[in-house]
């Protein structure tokens, strides 16, 4: 009788979800089955690919028609596993209510073509892929030891780190790269490039902590034999030290001093570990697929310079997480003017304090309302739409998290659905509106 009223309820919602899709989809010639704006074409190639048009830039569908990544990140059937429960309680609620993730699909799609989003992001079910546009993240470093949440780097100079990132593209990628559906590859995700919340070190002091028959630690006392012109004496002035050749660096722990010097070993450190890991992850996806985009590695809300002037010759698209409360239109042109690169926002997302949810572990600012919720999300993607290297932007993320925390302690609404799946209206309604006029406002955008 239970899994009766479990699929009579499923039916119903299914029946419900196209209905409301019907009546509120736009019209038939605005957009291509892609989601692609049929106002404006590019080039068509029979895959997604960035275009300069007019001074602005797009992404370009298989069709040839204009796109803009309007997507949602963590749209997944699984949602958000609570370690102090023991399951993950949004799984548990669609479970009882689709019965399976087929069914759940079906819905999930409906309700974002109806919302007016066109790509599925990150960490989404893979059931999900094909009937929207999709990402994927090859978390290329990420499964060879970087850790976003303590910021851990590990030594890419070894040679394994290309056997093992061409591996990881081989397995990911190929079977991929004839799909028309795929937009493109985000390496990794929020990896560390120097002192931030994770860590107070540069990179060259992690590497100088490494033990001497380290790749890494070679090619770090290497930069520092080219800073200081092979010239041990210079350095053991500055470091207050006895070494007789830079050889025994090698076998040196500790960090470096501050200064000049040492400041410009750092930039060229960071300039090296840039260029190994930009290219190898290249290399390893063009070889594997080169049908189809590099995303970049989702900045964790900053990019230093060394990093963008080396990778803008390594990928086609910026990616940038930013939860300020306010679009970073400064950052964004900073990138911009050195890299020419078009730019997606690939997280942002606002929680509010009458969801009922801690909202005290997670990124951003907790708001008082979902009114507020929606309006500073509306700001924030509208102004970003303006500026004409933008080319998409990503919500963090579909659903709710536990309010016990789920892996990481995050306990956030930052949700389009609630844990139980039912949308929070005014935050969707807000999106259908700016989803349906991005291409509009996009158009009319300005370096200015």
């Amino acid at each position: 009788m239970r899994k009766l009223k479990v699929y009579t309820l499923t039916v119903v919602l299914i029946i419900a979800s196209l209905v409301i899709f019907l009546m509120s989809r736009p019209s038939e010639t605005e957009y291509d089955e892609y989601g692609g704006w049929k106002k404006l074409r590019g080039t068509k190639t029979g895959f997604f690919h960035v275009e300069e048009i007019n001074g602005i830039w797009w992404l370009v569908d298989p069709e040839g028609y204009v796109f803009i990544s309007k997507g949602v990140n963590h749209i997944n059937y699984y949602g958000d596993y609570c370690p102090k429960l023991g399951y993950s309680p949004y799984n548990r609620n669609v479970q009882a209510r689709y019965g399976n993730i087929r069914n759940w699909a079906y819905v999930t799609i409906l309700r974002l073509k109806t919302w007016g989003f066109n790509t599925i992001g990150a960490w989404s079910s893979p059931e999900l892929y094909g009937k929207l546009p999709y990402t994927i993240i090859l978390d290329i470093a990420a499964s060879y030891g970087a850790n976003w949440l303590t910021g851990e780097v590990p030594d890419i100079f070894s040679d394994q780190f290309e056997k093992h990132a061409k591996s990881r593209a081989m397995a990911m990628c190929y079977l991929r790269r004839d799909d028309p559906y795929l937009i493109g590859y985000f390496t990794d995700n929020e990896l560390r490039w120097g002192p931030d919340w994770r860590s107070s070190k540069h990179l060259l002091d992690d590497f100088m902590n490494l033990p001497p028959s380290s790749p890494g630690k070679r090619v770090a006392v290497e930069v520092l034999r080219e800073v200081f012109n092979n010239n041990i004496s210079a350095l053991n002035e500055l470091m207050k030290a006895n070494f007789s050749s830079f050889e025994d660096l090698l076998y040196y722990v500790g960090d470096l001093p501050e200064g000049d010097m040492f400041s410009k070993a750092r930039s060229v450190f960071l300039r090296k570990y840039a260029e190994r890991y930009f290219s190898v992850c290249y290399k390893v996806i063009k070889e594997a697929d080169p049908n189809h985009l590099i995303l970049g590695c989702r900045f964790a809300g900053y990019a230093p310079r060394e990093v963008l002037e080396v990778m803008k010759d390594y990928v086609d698209v910026i990616s940038i997480n930013y939860y300020g409360l306010e679009a970073p239109i400064n950052l964004l042109k900073y990138i911009y003017s050195i890299t020419k690169k078009p730019i997606m926002i690939t997280e942002f997302s606002f929680k509010a304090m009458d969801s009922g949810l801690p909202n005290t572990k997670g990124a951003g600012i907790a708001l008082p309302t979902q009114k507020e919720r929606a309006e500073y999300c509306k700001r924030y993607v509208t102004s970003i739409l303006k500026l004409p290297f933008v080319i998409g932007y990503h919500w963090f993320q579909y659903m709710d998290q536990p309010k016990e925390g789920r892996f990481d302690g995050e306990n956030s609404n930052f949700g389009l659905v609630k844990i139980n799946d039912e949308p929070w209206d005014l935050l969707v309604k807000y999106f259908k509106e700016i989803n349906r006029s991005a291409e509009r406002i996009h158009l009319e955008s300005t370096y200015a």
